[in-house]
């Protein structure tokens, strides 16, 4: 497959080269009308490991239950009805009125409730007074992100390792209308209780799946017609020049190193997010949020 772009000494795209050579991908100021945009190919084989099931939660009330904890979490997987909650555990004494929305929503879905002693919540744990036993659930699969809209919009996390960062990312995700968020089997935060907290029950509606291997992810995101778009402090471009309205896929590295080199690498473009204080970077889930919200107002100006 030939590569539209042209990749100067330091692996950066320089688009003023590749208009004249004939292959640069669309940007926002220009999109030529004869365009061919690459399609996604039917019966394209996965290379990624199959998934196994998760929970949510670290700590288990019984074999194969979880507990998500607080107020607004218990909430949305009350609304969401992806998972079947057991019960909903509330601490003794704790103030009735806020918890008035999740115990009518526990009245209408005919779902159990009951009272417990405070020392069956974890005190490190900011738990607000209650939390919900729900069965374990799964991870998607990479295809049902990749195809739940089109056209796509990926956020791909390389190796995000604080769970509030993760959980706070798939909430960006969510509001923005994303696909879902993919993340890396290994050396990344996993889905868990603090992930489901920091989410604000977000959750509950992004699909999330796992990658063995971001490098071949990134092939897989090409095969199906989607643009590898990686964010790094080094880029020529800004995120605003890059064509949102193209199927695209989100790559952010972590606050600490940012992207993986062979990931930068294999990336179609690099952008940047233009600094004008001191500090010269963001916080991966509100860098997510500017960028994913760039792309939907472009997408909705069409």
């Amino acid at each position: 497959m030939v590569k539209h772009y042209v990749r100067c000494s330091a692996n950066i795209c320089k688009w003023p080269q590749a208009r004249e050579a004939g292959f640069a991908p669309p940007v926002a100021a220009a999109r030529p009308a004869d365009m061919k945009q690459r399609k996604p190919v039917d019966n394209r084989r996965s290379r990624h490991q199959k998934q196994e099931p998760h929970g949510i939660a670290l700590r288990n009330e019984s074999s194969g239950d979880k507990r998500i904890f607080g107020v607004l979490p218990v909430l949305e997987v009350l609304r969401a009805g992806s998972r079947r909650v057991e019960k909903v555990v509330f601490a003794e004494g704790v103030r009735e009125s806020r918890l008035g929305d999740v115990m009518d929503r526990c009245r209408e879905l005919s779902i159990a409730w009951e009272y417990a002693k405070k020392d069956r919540f974890p005190a490190a744990k900011n738990h607000q007074g209650v939390y919900a036993v729900v069965a374990s659930a799964e991870y998607s699969e990479i295809d049902a992100v990749i195809n739940a809209r089109e056209p796509a919009l990926i956020l791909v996390l390389d190796g995000v390792e604080d769970p509030r960062n993760l959980g706070a990312a798939v909430r960006v995700a969510e509001c923005a209308g994303a696909n879902g968020v993919i993340i890396p089997e290994r050396r990344a935060a996993g889905l868990t209780d603090i992930v489901s907290k920091s989410s604000a029950g977000a959750l509950e509606y992004v699909k999330i799946a796992r990658a063995g291997n971001l490098n071949r992810l990134i092939e897989d995101l090409k095969a199906a017609g989607i643009w590898a778009v990686g964010a790094s402090a080094d880029a020529e471009m800004s995120y605003t020049e890059w064509d949102w309205r193209s199927p695209s896929a989100l790559i952010l590295g972590n606050e600490g190193r940012g992207l993986h080199r062979l990931v930068a690498e294999n990336c179609d473009v690099l952008v940047k997010i233009p600094m004008y204080g001191k500090i010269d970077s963001l916080n991966v889930s509100v860098a997510a949020g500017v960028i994913l919200f760039e792309a939907m107002r472009q997408r909705r100006k069409e």
